[in-house]
């Protein structure tokens, strides 16, 4: 088990190298290289920061503080799918609380993150950029807009099954 582990370990390290050595920019900063990586592993292990930092000839703190400073950045594997409410003024206004609990409640979560199975990241976003179809959702950065409380939570529903 350890030896699974381990190699599962160096594969992570080996597609971060590649990321990282692949980077086709004129400037290479911290920052772009922690984008890189997320983009292809959809998170940030603590391999990403380690070899980011070795890669930047920089320390893992410098690379810790900016990749923590920013929330765009995930330090935990996403569910399976991604299922975005949008909670923005207008979304807000035309029923966008009673979406987001219905689909809590749908989940099983209270919050934001990953339901108990790791089949769904259920996040809020404060605008997804379609303020004219509110209220909106994603699912898998495929939005649908004018939603009802039902068809959230059916939507909800199939991606759990």
């Amino acid at each position: 088990m350890a030896n699974e582990a381990s190699k599962a370990a160096d594969d992570v390290r080996t597609q971060i190298q590649t990321v990282l050595n692949g980077q086709n920019q004129p400037t290479v900063t911290v920052l772009s290289s922690l984008l890189e990586i997320q983009d292809v592993l959809h998170y940030l292990p603590n391999e990403a920061i380690e070899e980011t930092a070795a890669f930047s000839k920089t320390t893992i703190n410098e690379v810790w503080s900016v990749a923590s400073f920013y929330t765009n950045f995930r330090f935990t594997p996403p569910g399976d799918h991604t299922y975005e409410i949008c909670w923005g003024p207008s979304c807000h206004v035309m029923g966008a609380q009673q979406i987001l609990k219905r689909v809590q409640d749908e989940l099983g979560i209270d919050r934001e993150g990953e339901t108990e199975d790791g089949k769904v990241t259920l996040k809020y976003g404060t605008c997804l950029g379609a303020c004219a179809q509110a209220p909106v959702i994603a699912i898998d950065h495929h939005h649908k807009g004018k939603i009802t409380t039902e068809f959230a939570a059916k939507m909800a529903r199939e991606l759990m099954a």
